[in-house]
């Protein structure tokens, strides 16, 4: 089984969590690739798909997959097991919290995917996201604040690949 991590990243963090969860699933299992440098049709090569963005100001999506936002629909995608993890400032940008999640979220269930690895909203205080399931009770991702919570990186990242690990078992 080999998974593909496609993230884009401005400031490391997105970057830094991509590598943290490669180590935790291993090295020999998830490739790292950075959109800025690797054209997203590569996604084609993979069943398994982790995708990272960080969420930007007002709600905006992160330059690398914004270069890149017209692209997405047009990939091949069907079949594919995907997961999400986005990083956001919940009190900073609190109406806008990891929205970018959301959107990247609402592209790829236009094809028939599997999505896995949907996260509760406990223990974040934020007002709204874009990257809310309809009852409100779960991002539609993994959602990391590195900005407020940092503390709470690690562990949630820890849960979270069990979670997805266990989900992506689960629908081979």
């Amino acid at each position: 089984m080999k998974i593909g991590l496609f993230y884009g990243s401005t400031t490391c963090y997105t970057e830094i969590v991509a590598e943290k969860i490669q180590a935790l699933i291993g090295a020999d299992t998830v490739e790292l690739n950075n959109i800025k440098q690797v054209p997203l049709s590569k996604m084609a090569d993979y069943d398994i798909l982790i995708l990272g963005l960080s969420t930007w100001d007002f709600g905006e999506i992160q330059e690398d997959w914004e270069a890149h936002w017209d692209d997405i629909a047009s990939v091949n995608l069907q079949g594919k097991i995907i997961a999400i993890y986005g990083m956001g400032d919940q009190l900073g940008y609190a109406e806008w919290f990891i929205d970018a999640v959301g959107m990247l979220h609402d592209v790829i269930a236009a094809q028939p995917t599997q999505r896995v690895g949907y996260w509760p909203v406990d223990g974040y205080d934020f007002i709204a996201s874009k990257a809310l399931t309809e009852d409100g009770k779960f991002f539609v991702g993994l959602a990391l604040d590195d900005e407020n919570q940092y503390d709470l990186t690690d562990a949630r990242l820890n849960d979270w690949v069990s979670q997805i690990l266990q989900e992506i078992a689960g629908a081979m």
